[in-house]
């Protein structure tokens, strides 16, 4: 099983763009038995807050469909808080929940995160998949 994360960047990009990486990432996560996604309160409220901006012009329809089909084929968790660095506070729910589960932290932002191996673009983490 891989665990993976996604950050809100490749959730709005997946919206954004149906043919690119992070909408192929989306697809797989909620399609592949191989791969599971973790979510946690917060990141669910953000994913909804961002989804729901004017200047995206995303239908109702789309957000739902989006939110539903991550909370149908996600796992809910509660990661403790911790103490490493970074850059934007907010982006510590998502580094948290990865951690808390050994996952693949998918995001647009590296410079966002520390250096690690597990913390990958979205054509990286296609590239490792697929490998």
């Amino acid at each position: 099983m891989i665990n993976t994360v996604l950050d809100t960047n490749i959730i709005i990009s997946a919206a954004l763009s149906p043919k690119g990486n992070p909408a192929k990432i989306l697809e797989l996560v909620t399609t592949d038995d191989e791969l599971q996604i973790y979510y946690n309160a917060a990141i669910m409220a953000e994913y909804q807050e961002v989804l729901s901006r004017e200047h995206l012009k995303l239908s109702i329809k789309t957000q739902h469909k989006i939110i539903n089909t991550i909370k149908k084929a996600g796992i809910l968790i509660d990661p403790p808080t911790s103490t490493m660095p970074l850059p934007d506070e907010s982006d510590r729910i998502f580094y948290d929940t990865a951690k808390e589960v050994n996952a693949y932290l998918i995001t647009g932002n590296l410079k966002h995160y520390p250096e690690e191996p597990n913390i990958l673009t979205p054509a990286r983490f296609i590239e490792v998949f697929n490998a």
